[in-house]
This record gives structure tokens, sequence and C-alpha cells, in this order.
């Protein structure tokens, strides 16, 4: 799941972008007209408050777990989106946590072979 989520984390990362790329052109830096285009019309608006709502959950989560770096995620979330901030997260939780399934270490096999169970020790 770990390469996934860091998958989804780049994805996550270039399709905001594009849109974003395609406003920056038609309006430039201007965060008012950015402001005006999130809630454009009740579909815009329904999403971008969804988004919102989903962001502070995610913060809130997040310093609620103590976790660290958490300005990361944070970051990411405000410059990216929660796309690409969401499966960072997941990643990086996945990379620090043990390993389980058929290739971990555990017992039954000593750790011998690094518990792959394709080659009999």
């Amino acid at each position: 799941m770990k390469n996934l989520y860091l998958l989804l984390a780049v994805v996550g990362a270039i399709v905001p972008w594009i849109f974003f790329a395609d406003q920056i052109r038609a309006e430039g830096l201007d965060l008012g007209a950015f402001v005006r285009a999130l809630f454009a019309n009740g579909a815009a608006g329904g999403f971008s408050a969804d988004l919102l709502i989903s962001s502070l959950v995610f913060w809130i989560f997040m310093a609620s777990a103590r976790t660290p770096r958490i300005w990361i995620y944070v970051l990411l979330n405000l410059a990216i989106g929660l796309s690409c901030a969401l499966p960072a997260y997941l990643y990086a939780r996945a990379r620090s946590q043990p390993a389980v399934g058929p290739h971990a270490a555990g017992p039954g096999n000593g750790g011998r072979n690094g518990g792959r169970i394709d080659d009999p020790a």
C-alpha cells in the first residue's frame, strides 16, 4: 500500500496544479480572484467547503496523533492540496510502521530469510 500512497501523492500534486496554472494564467497571482473562483457557483462552493472542512479535520487528527513534522503535511495541504498532503502522510506513516504480511520476519521462522516464504530455510 505504501507505494500506492506515494504514487497518489505525486498524482495529487500534479493534477491540482494543472488547474491552478490555468487560473494563474487567466488571473495572475490575484488571491481575491482565486477565492472568488473557489465559490463561483454552488458546485465549486460545495467542493471548496468540503475540502476546507476535510483539511481542518486532517490537521486536527495529525495534531491529536502527535504527528512528527506535522508542518510538512500542513504546508503540502496549503501549497498543493489535500490530494497530495493526505497520501504523503499515509505514505510516511506506512514507512514508519513495522512490516506485516508474508514477507515480514515473525514467529515460526525465527526471522530467517527475512521472513520470505519463497526461500525455504
